[in-house]
């Protein structure tokens, strides 16, 4: 996402936005925008671990929202978030997102991938269950998933035998 998506997804101004499915953005988006563009201005873009918009494939138009809650630690470790707005959900839509979010940070270095989700949220556990993320603990509120890479993975891939 650029800081000009950022800004029309925050703004109040009515606009031609064709490029977004009914139900887009919703409060999470929007959210997810505001922190972005307080990243933007405190630290400076944190692209590539910022914010990205969900677009479906067959008209482009913007279905929801992924992306890191900011840089890799000093671990390598990155949090995660995702959304769809509800007539979309379903469909496979968020899994594909996440795999490739996923893909990505692998190729970034980053060596571990964490993600939480409310006990009554089954969609989203089944999401990152699907896109390679077990559950890693729980308390009373959340579910807490995770991926793991060593982190010398691109040199283990590379080896011919």
């Amino acid at each position: 996402m650029s800081v000009e998506e950022a800004f029309e997804l925050t703004s109040d101004e009515p606009g031609g936005h064709a490029h977004w499915a009914p139900g887009y953005p919703t409060e999470a988006d929007t959210a997810g925008a505001r922190r972005y563009l307080e990243t933007c201005e405190s630290a400076g873009d944190p692209q590539p671990f910022g914010a990205y918009e969900i677009r479906r494939r067959e008209d482009g138009r913007a279905i929801g929202g992924l992306g890191f809650h900011g840089a890799p630690d000093l671990d390598g470790t990155v949090t995660i978030g995702y959304g769809l707005v509800p007539e979309v959900q379903g469909n496979g839509y968020a899994t594909e997102a996440l795999r490739a979010l996923l893909l990505f940070a692998r190729a970034e270095g980053i060596t571990r991938v964490k993600g939480d989700t409310s006990h009554d949220n089954i969609a989203s556990q089944r999401v990152m269950t699907a896109a390679g993320m077990s559950l890693v603990a729980q308390d009373e509120w959340l579910k807490y998933y995770a991926v793991e890479w060593a982190e010398d993975w691109m040199e283990e891939s590379t080896d011919c035998v």
